[in-house]
Parts: structure tokens; C-alpha cells; sequence
């Protein structure tokens, strides 16, 4: 083995496993542009549709803000 493959090794050891993924897609486009196939990620799945919540963010944070006072 490589020094450059070992340090390789090393540094993705230190990758935290929920990141992994990110890196993955890198290496995959990586190798899809030398074989010339690319794959299509549905990014829609993981849209989640708005609350109301979300809708009135301000005055949501606006009146917690407000009601922390005694």
C-alpha cells in the first residue's frame, strides 16, 4: 500500500459516519465523469413539506422570546 493511500485511510477514519455519504457522492461523480455514466440522485425525497410552524418562523420565535419573562 501507498503512503498517499494510507493517508487516505487515516484521514477517512476520522470522517464522521453520518458524513460518509457526502463523500461517497464525491467519489461517485468522480468516477462517473472517467466512465462517462452518471447517475441521478432524487434530492425531492428528502424536501419535507412546510409547517406552520416554518411558515411563521418570526413571530414563532418572536413570541418565545416574549413569554420567557415572568
Amino acid at each position: 500500500m501507498t503512503a498517499l493511500m494510507q493517508n487516505i485511510i487515516a484521514e477517512l477514519e476520522r470522517v464522521p459516519e453520518d458524513k460518509l455519504h457526502v463523500i461517497m457522492q464525491f467519489i461517485d461523480t468522480l468516477t462517473d465523469e472517467a466512465g462517462g455514466e452518471r447517475k441521478n440522485y432524487n434530492l425531492e425525497q428528502f424536501v419535507m413539506p412546510p409547517t406552520e410552524r416554518g411558515q411563521d418562523a418570526d413571530a414563532y420565535v418572536r413570541g418565545l422570546r416574549n413569554n420567557d419573562r415572568f
